[in-house]
């Protein structure tokens, strides 16, 4: 029963920090009042969860990872890829050299490498944080999509040099060439292993689906399991396991935009996804939470460790740490804008000059989550001679003083700082939506006219319902192009009207594919097209069968 009563009240806790945080305003962010109600259950009950970093990793990360894959606009992706490759594998490695190299000054009690393991651990902002911070603030488009860009990738790079240091501390030396190695492979194996098996699954469904029926159930199960086969996979390989995920969720989003699966498919899917999302991510900050009693329990060691022993220093290294994660990853994105404004000048007074204020959030938005703490607990608790793994204590609780400091600035800092900024112009997403609008319109008709003339049975019954059902799309046209006219529709049959619905209907996903394949419309505007469609199938579907 230890288990599911574990799951139960996380899930009850999910629920009900939700709906605190929606009384509150939403003035306090959900993940800080997640972490609150985590902690009020560590310290009122014995609920006692043992974090386990691998079953940690494996529960929580391969879906949520896959889902943002899946959605993340790959459009915006592309346009901004210098900018979240560069902070997503850049700004990690210049954190963990140079915040490494001033942990070893502020505490040269604590080992080198150990040092550099810790810089490891806060060097990736976490894509479930930065997420939640965003919810309630109105962050520029271009910069939400950079921060969540980074934040899918630089786990990754942050996860494979904290391994590094953790095997330098275990071995007493550190092998430059081999480590560039690993993590070459790590990082080109786990996109190239995500993307196939992705694409391997997705080959054999429509194969199978192709010859015996598509099972709405079926298929949500499968979209389930593949994100952790994936993970799974590529971590027993020593390939990057997060980047694995990503990219298969990124190889499912190319492949749904085929639209070769049912819409009550699509549309239940999306449902059991979102669910799943929300139980998870509140999870995962409720478990942070209910963690912290038993970490604060061994301040005193923590402190022994660091060789100066006091609550007080405690604080003042998670003060500074904290400062200093701001102050390189402001140095960094300030260089970063600067060199992209030389490389591509603004238009006659424009800004030559990065805004600071931006720059400023770009730098408190990079929050850390509960990635950060897992990693700090994944540390070995001995070396290979039996000895205790020097500052382990010490690394988990500056790790989970940090997570919450950074939340609490962002969260305070964040509103004032983007109050009234405008970001880099956005292209014109709202012409590209109307013209792509238009044409599915257009393909809907043309699929009518088909259906008209090869199903007319001489009563003009069934040309009334063609009529009718192109009414409709004549209708929109004229609302989307004012030279266009709707003509008057006669008595009909209800049930060839609703057929021909499904039939257009068809035909504007069939037309939405094509635009998407010849990169005429965006990823993400596809997706909505589709969701829109799918609605709109599934209805008619349920009214024609009724």
């Amino acid at each position: 029963m230890g288990a599911i009563w574990i799951i139960l009240v996380l899930l009850t806790g999910v629920v009900l920090s939700h709906w605190i945080a929606r009384a509150l305003g939403n003035r306090i962010a959900l993940p800080l009042v997640q972490i609150a109600a985590g902690a009020a259950i560590g310290l009122t009950s014995d609920l006692g969860v043992k974090m386990e970093p691998e079953l940690f990793f494996v529960l929580f990360l391969p879906p949520l990872l896959f889902l943002d894959g899946w959605r993340v606009p790959k459009k915006d992706l592309q346009e901004n890829a210098p900018s979240i490759l560069s902070l997503a594998f850049g700004l990690v490695f210049f954190t963990v050299f140079g915040l490494g190299a001033l942990l070893h000054l502020m505490v040269p009690a604590m080992p080198l490498a150990v040092c550099f393991a810790l810089a490891a651990v806060l060097s990736p902002t976490d894509v479930v944080a930065a997420t939640a911070m965003a919810a309630n603030v109105p962050i520029p488009r271009r910069m939400l999509r950079v921060l969540e860009g980074e934040a899918l990738f630089n786990d990754a790079s942050g996860l494979v040099c904290l391994r590094l240091a953790v095997a330098a501390v275990m071995t007493g030396s550190f092998q430059f060439w081999p480590s560039l190695g690993s993590l070459v492979w790590a990082a080109a194996g786990g996109i190239a292993v995500g993307a196939a098996l992705s694409l391997l699954v997705s080959s054999i469904k429509f194969w199978i689906v192709a010859r015996l029926g598509e099972d709405t159930s079926s298929q949500i199960l499968i979209s389930l399991l593949t994100p952790y086969a994936t993970y799974i996979l590529a971590d027993s390989i020593g390939c990057s396991p997060v980047l694995a995920a990503v990219a298969a969720g990124m190889m499912m989003s190319w492949v749904e935009l085929s639209g070769r699966a049912l819409a009550l498919t699509r549309i239940r899917r999306n449902a059991v996804w979102e669910t799943l999302q929300f139980a998870l991510n509140g999870a995962i900050f409720l478990l942070l939470g209910e963690q912290l009693p038993d970490i604060m329990s061994r301040v005193s060691a923590s402190a022994a460790e660091s060789g100066h022993p006091g609550l007080g220093w405690l604080a003042l290294y998670v003060l500074a740490i904290t400062g200093a994660l701001a102050v390189l990853r402001f140095t960094w994105v300030w260089i970063s804008v600067a060199i992209s404004l030389h490389r591509h000048p603004a238009p006659a007074g424009g800004r030559t000059r990065p805004n600071w204020r931006l720059v400023t959030a770009m730098s408190t938005a990079g929050v850390r989550g509960a990635i950060t703490l897992a990693g700090a607990l994944s540390l070995p608790f001995v070396l290979p001679d039996g000895a205790p793994f020097p500052s382990r204590d010490l690394v988990i609780l500056i790790a989970a003083g940090v997570i919450l400091l950074s939340l609490i600035v962002a969260n305070v800092s964040l509103p004032s700082l983007l109050d009234g900024i405008e970001g880099p112009p956005e292209p014109h997403r709202d012409l590209q939506e109307r013209n792509a609008r238009i044409e599915v319109a257009k393909a809907a008709i043309a699929a009518l006219a088909s259906a008209g003339e090869r199903g007319d049975s001489g009563d003009g019954v069934y040309l009334a319902a063609v009529a009718s059902v192109a009414d409709s799309y004549r209708h929109r046209l004229s609302q989307l192009q004012p030279e266009a006219t709707m003509p008057v529709s006669d008595t009909i049959e209800r049930h060839d009207e609703e057929e021909l619905h499904i039939l257009a209907l068809k035909a504007e996903r069939a037309a939405i594919v094509k635009l998407s394949r010849g990169h005429r419309v965006s990823a993400d505007l596809a997706q909505k097209l589709l969701r829109e469609t799918d609605l709109a199938e599934a209805a008619f579907q349920a009214a024609s069968e009724g």
